[in-house]
């Protein structure tokens, strides 16, 4: 399986016929500038290409009235004059000849991927369509929007293939007004669907509310009853142009949200929580760590306004070798200097000093692979090694790793890694002896940094310490999940002990390593699963699906050698980018879970800007200090 593109030309045939400063921007390019950017990239030619059907009239009546469909249908044969009078009925939209023709491809196109998905055709896809749809509703078309493109979807899905729980994440920067009231007072029992609105303005700030409400949902994590959700809210949102700087600016700022995103997270947090378990369980963790923040002094290097995002210190590949280890700091401490403005995300792939990624491909390097070992057909079994005098060179400061099953497993290692860093392969999964787990884990972090990575991840579970040696530059962020106690013993040295509930585990994973991971923005990550990790299968998977948006998908996975081939099996498909099995029957962090965490939050939330969105909130959103303004087209009454 893998991803589908729909598309059709014919969508970019609608187009403004008059002067409309407010319509103007809804126009062809907005799709073909689309299409051509996943061309460059060359991600077009990696997907299914599907080509769009037009919607059936009996597909439309799924969420919009007869009489709607039947006037949308008439525009076809208007004149321009007809055509004005009748766009200017409805709030911020045109309609044109190829209108209806457009908009039935739009929606048919959907209907295509969803389809695909869920007859297993394809594992997940994009559909790049217009007009848009989520301002749709059931008799009335309003900002550019005609036909609810996601609602008929979602509607289909139900009535064809019997889903009964449908996640909608509308991410734009005004509400989808449209999606909510057609689902928000839907007769029907038996299912539900949950609209999650992202103001686009808030990419980095948004996701970790967006996950939690996500994981709950598919867990039925509520502590309401079955049916469609209440305590629906929209965050208050300007759509003045002012409000739209942050769009054009949070690079520059690195990543930090505007105070317009602070509020509308603080707004949804607190009208959800009642429904939600988990964020029930945050809101009494942000208590406790809005008056506990400790008053030291954030590292030294970084301005009075802790902006973080540390700039490695350029380093050539002599850097560090097998024999040598890291030069002594020079005198005045760390390596930490003040960061430049941040990158956009879209230049910043291009900026790594590694080769580009390749099509999704996974590699799995074994000593001795197991005959009950199951791997999706595009799997690669690695047969190949690291020259023996190289391997050696690497093995020879660390005794444990002498022994012959313990060199050849480094060999495959290497071979592995020098592949991904290369841009032969996306990510691995390499098995090394229990006992020299560290030492293999101390070689692998020093080869990647040698070979071209400049940042480097390493989320480390079980009984693995921080290599002493391992230089204190800024360049590697040290996560261990599994230590004895909860301790930042610096920045880039973090320390939890394993969650023990389910709850738990999520609320460290979305609370504390996503954040600090994606303020880091490494270009390599290294899972070890090392002795006595403790995680169950679903758990890992979980852990590096949720790692795979980093670094370009550039994850190797270190694994022990008497771990299960079930457990190398889930992480090979889950790193070829199929979905993570389910983690069972939801739960509660345990209390001893909860003050780890409200601990190393408190600990690192002046030193890193992710970790800071709920602190600044707290502290900004007091009675009177509020500059909020409805969104023109998210205001709209039923």
């Amino acid at each position: 399986m893998g991803t589908a593109l729909v598309y059709h030309e014919d969508m970019t045939a609608t187009r403004l016929l008059w002067d409309d400063p407010e319509c103007e921007i809804e126009r062809p390019e907005r799709l073909t500038a689309a299409l051509d950017r996943l061309r460059q990239r060359g991600l077009e030619q990696r997907c299914l290409r599907l080509s769009a059907r037009e919607a059936s009239k009996e597909e439309l009546g799924l969420v919009h009235s007869p009489e709607y469909v039947s006037l949308v249908r008439k525009t076809q044969v208007l004149g321009e004059e007809e055509l004005q009078a009748l766009s200017g009925q409805f709030d911020a939209i045109y309609f044109h000849p190829s209108t209806f023709h457009c908009a039935r491809l739009a929606a048919g196109a959907g209907l295509q991927l969803v389809d695909a998905v869920l007859t297993g055709a394809v594992q997940n896809g994009l559909a790049l369509v217009r007009p848009p749809g989520h301002h749709s509703q059931r008799a009335a078309a309003n900002g550019f929007c005609v036909f609810n493109n996601v609602a008929i979807a979602a509607a289909h899905a139900k009535q064809k293939h019997g889903l009964h729980r449908i996640l909608i994440v509308d991410w734009d920067v005004h509400h989808g007004q449209g999606i909510q009231y057609l689902f928000e007072d839907d007769p029907r029992s038996g299912w539900e669907t949950l609209t999650t609105w992202l103001p686009s303005c808030t990419c980095c700030s948004h996701w970790p509310l967006s996950l939690t409400l996500s994981w709950c949902w598919s867990q039925q994590d509520l502590t309401q009853p079955s049916g469609t959700l209440r305590g629906k809210c929209r965050p208050r949102q300007s759509a003045s142009p002012t409000s739209h700087i942050c769009c054009r600016c949070w690079p520059a700022a690195g990543s930090a949200p505007c105070w317009s995103a602070l509020e509308s997270i603080q707004s949804a947090r607190a009208a959800q929580a009642p429904y939600w378990k988990s964020l029930q369980l945050q809101g009494q963790c942000g208590q406790v760590l809005g008056c506990r923040i400790p008053p030291q002094a954030p590292c030294s290097g970084y301005d009075s306004e802790l902006s973080l995002d540390v700039t490695p210190v350029p380093t050539s590949p002599s850097t560090h070798s097998p024999e040598g280890r890291p030069p002594p700091l020079l005198p005045g401490g760390p390596m930490c200097k003040a960061a430049a403005p941040a990158p956009a995300p879209s230049s910043l792939l291009d900026q790594l000093c590694l080769c580009p990624a390749p099509s999704v491909r996974t590699t799995v390097a074994l000593t001795a692979p197991d005959i009950t070992l199951v791997l999706p057909p595009d799997v690669i079994q690695q047969e190949g090694s690291a020259l023996r005098e190289e391997t050696e060179a690497w093995a020879r400061p660390h005794e444990s790793l002498a022994r012959e099953e313990a060199l050849t497993a480094l060999g495959k290692l290497l071979y592995l890694l020098d592949g991904m860093l290369d841009g032969q392969v996306n990510s691995g999964i390499a098995a090394t002896p229990a006992s020299a787990a560290a030492a293999t884990l101390d070689v692998a972090i020093q080869r990647g940094l040698s070979h071209g990575a400049q940042r480097l991840l390493c989320v480390a579970l079980g009984q693995l310490d921080r290599p002493p040696d391992l230089a204190h530059d800024g360049r590697t962020l040290w996560l261990n999940i599994g230590g004895k106690e909860a301790a930042a013993l610096s920045m880039f040295h973090v320390a939890t002990p394993l969650p023990v509930m389910t709850g738990g585990f999520l609320s460290c994973i979305l609370g504390l390593v996503l954040p600090l991971a994606y303020g880091f923005q490494p270009d390599l990550v290294l899972v070890a699963l090392g002795p006595g990790h403790g995680l169950q299968g679903p758990h890992a998977a979980l852990l590096a699906a949720m790692l795979r948006g980093l670094a370009g998908g550039r994850v190797l996975a270190l694994l022990e050698e008497d771990s299960t081939p079930q457990l190398a099996g889930i992480l090979a498909r889950v790193l070829r980018g199929e979905a993570p099995p389910s983690l069972g029957p939801s739960s509660v962090a345990s209390p001893e879970d909860v003050q780890a965490l409200m601990y190393l939050r408190g600990q690192l939330e002046p030193q890193w800007k992710m970790l800071q969105v709920r602190l600044i909130a707290e502290a900004w959103l007091c009675p009177g200090a509020r500059l909020c303004h409805r969104g023109r087209w998210g205001g709209q009454g039923k």
